[in-house]
């Protein structure tokens, strides 16, 4: 299992644009991949599990990857958070 936490950098927060991007990045592996904010967590290729969450500018999350390629889905979800969130 892999995890890391980021803070939310978007002035908008985790809005429906940068929430559809992230669904399609986690689909891209067989992994399960979860985001976590204030104990409740959502799928990460459900748009409304991450959209749920009505994750704001300056929240921490947490990412959390299991599976048989976590390694290569946690590098790719991390630089995605970093440049898109």
């Amino acid at each position: 299992m892999k995890e890391f936490k980021y803070v939310i950098t978007d002035a908008e927060g985790i809005h429906a644009r940068p929430a559809g991007e992230l669904v399609k990045v986690a689909k891209e592996f067989s992994s399960k991949i979860t985001i976590t904010k204030d104990g409740k967590s959502g799928d990460c290729k459900k748009i409304f599990g991450v959209m749920a969450l009505a994750v704001k500018c300056g929240n921490e999350v947490t990412i959390t990857v299991e599976g048989e390629d976590e390694e290569a889905a946690a590098a790719k979800i991390e630089e995605f958070m970093k440049s898109n969130m």
